[in-house]
C-alpha cells in the first residue's frame, strides 16, 4: 500500500507515493477495509434475493451489518491514530479496473483521517437508526425490503467516502442517489410520496451532470481521475480550467447536499419514513457534497473564484433554510429546512479553504448526532400522535413523553449553539472563521461573517419555536389523540444520540483533538486575521441566540398558539411556500422544457413525419396513376417505347450531346 497525500503540501509524487521513511517502514494492514462496504452490500443482496423467506429475521440481519461495519471503522480509526501525523493516509489497492492503452485506473480505497471520520459517522449513526427502524417499521409488511434499501444506502455511502478516485466515488454517488429514491418513495402507493421521490431523483441528476462534466474535464486536462493524479497535477493547470472544474464539482455538491439553487427536493423528501429522514437527510447523504468540496480542496485552493462561489452558496443557503424553517408548521419540514441551513454552514466553512476544513467536518459530525436525534424524536412524537406532523396540534407533550422531551432538548440546545453543547464548539468556530474570510480584508468577512451570525439568531428562533410548540404551552391535541412514549428500541438510539449532542463537541472541539486529526488535510495555511476578535464574535452570537430563543418562548410557549396559522407578512407567506423555489423552477425550467418538448413533437409530427408521409403519398399517387399505363396491349407498349426513343433522340440533337 502506498501513502497518499491529500493536499499539495504533502509533496505527492506522480504515482501517488510519498518518498521517505514512512513508505519504507511498511504499511499497516488495512486489507480488510473493503469489508466495510461488502458487509452491508451483502446484507442488502441477501434480503432482496432471499424474498419472503427472510421476512421473520431479515430486519435483524439488516441491523447486524452496519454494526459490523462500525466495528471495522472504529478499529481502523484506532489503527490510524497510532501512527505519526504524516503517515495516516494510505491507499488499499483492490484490483485493476479500467486498463486502456496508456490509461489505467485501479479500484482502491483511500484510508485517511477524512474518509475514516466519515466512515465512523455513517456506520455508527446508521446502525442506531437501523435499531430505531426495527420498532418504527414493525407494522409494515415490507419491513425486510426497507432494511435491504437501508443496507444498500450505507454500502453506497461508504464507497463514496472511501473511494480513491473520482470515478469510483461516482459509483457510490449514484448508488446513494438510487437508494434515496427507493427510500423516499418506499410508500409509493401514495402518489405524493412517489412524486417526491421522483423530484429528488431528477434534481439530483442535474447535480450529477456537473460532477460528470468535471470528471471529463479532469481526464482531458490531467489524463487521470484518481485523487493522487489530479491533485499532483492541479498546480500546473491554468486557473481558468481549475475554476471550471471547481464550479462543476460545486454543482454536483449542490444537488446532493440540497444547496442553492438545487435545494428544492429536500422538503418534499420528508415523505419517506422518518428513519429515512434521519439517515439520509440528516447524517449522511446530504453531507456528501461537503465531503466532495473538502476532498477537492487542492482544486478549489488553486481556483479562488470557484472557492468564493462555494462560500457564497453556503451563505445564501444557510439563510434560505433558516427563513423557510421559521414559517413551517410540519415538524419534519422544519427539520429539513434546518438541515439545509446547517449544511450551508459546512459549505461556507469548506469554501474558506484550509482554515475552515476541520470546522466544516467537525460541524458535520456534531450535526449528524443532534439532527439525527431530533429526527428520531420527531418520529417518536408522530408515533405517539397518530402520525400527525402538525406542530399546531401538539403542545404540552413534555408531560407524557419524558424521554423524547429530554433527548430532543439536547439536540435543540446543540443546534442553537448553547454553551457546552456540541453545536457551540462547531458552529461558532465556523462563524469565527467566516469573519477571517479573505485574510480579514475587504468586504468578504463582513458579508459572510454577518450572514453566519444572522443565521445563528434565526436558527435559535425557529428551532426554539419547534421545541416550544411541540413540548410546551397548552395542549392542543385532537380528542382522539392519546400521546405516549415510544418503545425502547426507539428511545435507546435517541438517548445515545442525545449523549453525542451533549458531549461530542466538547470532546473534539476545545481539546484540539479533531483539528490535530484533520491537520494533514488542511496542511499549512496563512495566519488568520479576523475583523472581530473571537470573544466579540462569541458574545454577539450568544446575544442573538438568547434573543431568538426568548422571542420564540414569548410567542409559542407563554402565549396561546392559534389552531390555524395567521396570514402573516409577505415574507412569512413566501417562506411557507419555500420562498417560491418551486415556482421559480417551474417558470425557469419546467415550463420552458414542456414548451420545447411540445415544439419538438410538433416539428417531428408535421416536419419529419410529414415529409415521410408526403413522400409515401407521392409515391403511392404516382403508382396509382402509372398503373393505368399497364393495359396489356403490346401495341401500346411499343408506342410508349417509340415515344421514349424519339424524346431522347430529340433531346440529344437539341442539346448537341
Amino acid at each position: 500500500m502506498n501513502l497518499l497525500a491529500t493536499t499539495p503540501a504533502a509533496l505527492l509524487a506522480q504515482d501517488g507515493t510519498v518518498a521517505g521513511s514512512a513508505a519504507a517502514s511498511g504499511a499497516i494492514q488495512e486489507t480488510g477495509s473493503w469489508l466495510l462496504i461488502a458487509l452491508p452490500l451483502l446484507g442488502a443482496a441477501l434480503l432482496l434475493l432471499g424474498g419472503r423467506r427472510t421476512n421473520r429475521w431479515g430486519h435483524w440481519l439488516g441491523v447486524l451489518t452496519p454494526w459490523a461495519s462500525f466495528a471495522l471503522a472504529a478499529a481502523l480509526l484506532v489503527s490510524l491514530a497510532g501512527y505519526p501525523e504524516g503517515e495516516r493516509s494510505r491507499t488499499l489497492h483492490l484490483f485493476g479496473w479500467m486498463p486502456a492503452g496508456q490509461f489505467r485506473l485501479d479500484a482502491g480505497l483511500l484510508i485517511d483521517p477524512l474518509s475514516v471520520a466519515f466512515a465512523v459517522l455513517v456506520t455508527f449513526v446508521g446502525a442506531l437508526i437501523h435499531v430505531y427502524a426495527v420498532a418504527y417499521m414493525a407494522a409494515d409488511r415490507d419491513r425486510r425490503r426497507f432494511f435491504a434499501y437501508l443496507n444498500f444506502f450505507v454500502a453506497s455511502m461508504l464507497l463514496l467516502v472511501l473511494a480513491d478516485s473520482y470515478l469510483l466515488m461516482y459509483v457510490g454517488w449514484e448508488g446513494v442517489g438510487l437508494a434515496s429514491y427507493l427510500l423516499i418513495g418506499f410508500w409509493n402507493h401514495n402518489p405524493d410520496y412517489a412524486a417526491a421521490a421522483k423530484k429528488a431523483f431528477v434534481v439530483n441528476r442535474v447535480g450529477d451532470a456537473g460532477l460528470t462534466v468535471a470528471m471529463m474535464m479532469m481526464f482531458a486536462t490531467f489524463g487521470t481521475v484518481s485523487f493522487a493524479g489530479v491533485f499532483a497535477a492541479a498546480g500546473s493547470a491554468g486557473e481558468g480550467v481549475l475554476t471550471a472544474i471547481g464550479l462543476m464539482l460545486l454543482l454536483g455538491a449542490c444537488g446532493k447536499s440540497a444547496q442553492f439553487p438545487l435545494q428544492s427536493w429536500l422538503g418534499d423528501a420528508m415523505a419517506g419514513p422518518t428513519p429515512v429522514s434521519a439517515l439520509i437527510h440528516a447524517a449522511t447523504m446530504v453531507t456528501a457534497g461537503v465531503y466532495l468540496v473538502v476532498r477537492s480542496g487542492p482544486i478549489f485552493e488553486a481556483a479562488p473564484t470557484a472557492q468564493l462561489v462555494v462560500v457564497a452558496v453556503g451563505a445564501i443557503t444557510l439563510l434560505f433554510g433558516a427563513i423557510v424553517g421559521c414559517a413551517k408548521d410540519d415538524i419534519k419540514k422544519v427539520l429539513a429546512a434546518s438541515t439545509m441551513s446547517q449544511i450551508g454552514y459546512m459549505m461556507l466553512a469548506a469554501g474558506l479553504g484550509p482554515v475552515g476544513y476541520a470546522f466544516a467536518i467537525l460541524h458535520l459530525l456534531t450535526h449528524g448526532f443532534f439532527k439525527a436525534g431530533m429526527f428520531l424524536g420527531a418520529g417518536s412524537v408522530m408515533h405517539g400522535m397518530g402520525d400527525s406532523v402538525e406542530l399546531r396540534s401538539y403542545g404540552g407533550l413534555n408531560a407524557v413523553m419524558k424521554v423524547t422531551w429530554v433527548t430532543f432538548a439536547c439536540g435543540w440546545l446543540a443546534i442553537i449553539g448553547f454553551p457546552g453543547f456540541s453545536g457551540f464548539w462547531s458552529k461558532d468556530r465556523i462563524i469565527e472563521a467566516a469573519f477571517s474570510a479573505d485574510g480579514g480584508q475587504g468586504w468578504q468577512p463582513w458579508v459572510f461573517g454577518g450572514a453566519a451570525l444572522l443565521g445563528a439568531g434565526l436558527t435559535a428562533f425557529y428551532m426554539s419555536r419547534l421545541f416550544f410548540m411541540t413540548f410546551h404551552g397548552t395542549r392542543r391535541w385532537p380528542e382522539d389523540a392519546h400521546p405516549h412514549e415510544a418503545p425502547r428500541l426507539m428511545t435507546i438510539p435517541m438517548v445515545v444520540l442525545a449523549l453525542g449532542s451533549v458531549g461530542l463537541g466538547a470532546a473534539l472541539g476545545p481539546t484540539g483533538l479533531f483539528t490535530d486529526w484533520m491537520s494533514p488535510l488542511a496542511g499549512e495555511h496563512a495566519e488568520e486575521h479576523p475583523v472581530l476578535p473571537a470573544w466579540a464574535v462569541t458574545t454577539l452570537t450568544l446575544l442573538l441566540v438568547v434573543a431568538g430563543a426568548v422571542l420564540a418562548h414569548r410567542r409559542y410557549a407563554a402565549s396561546e398558539v392559534p389552531a390555524v396559522a395567521p396570514t402573516g407578512t409577505a415574507l412569512t407567506r413566501a417562506a411557507r411556500r419555500d420562498l417560491y423555489q418551486d415556482a421559480v423552477n417551474e417558470a425557469a425550467l419546467m415550463r420552458p422544457g414542456q414548451y420545447l418538448t411540445r415544439l419538438l413533437v410538433f416539428v417531428d409530427n408535421r416536419g419529419v413525419d410529414g415529409v415521410v408521409r408526403g413522400l409515401a403519398a407521392l409515391v403511392g399517387g404516382l403508382g396509382g396513376r402509372l398503373k393505368y399505363w399497364n393495359t396489356g396491349y403490346v401495341r401500346s407498349y411499343a408506342a410508349s417505347v417509340l415515344v421514349g426513343v424519339l424524346a431522347v433522340s430529340g433531346g440529344m440533337l437539341l442539346f448537341r450531346i
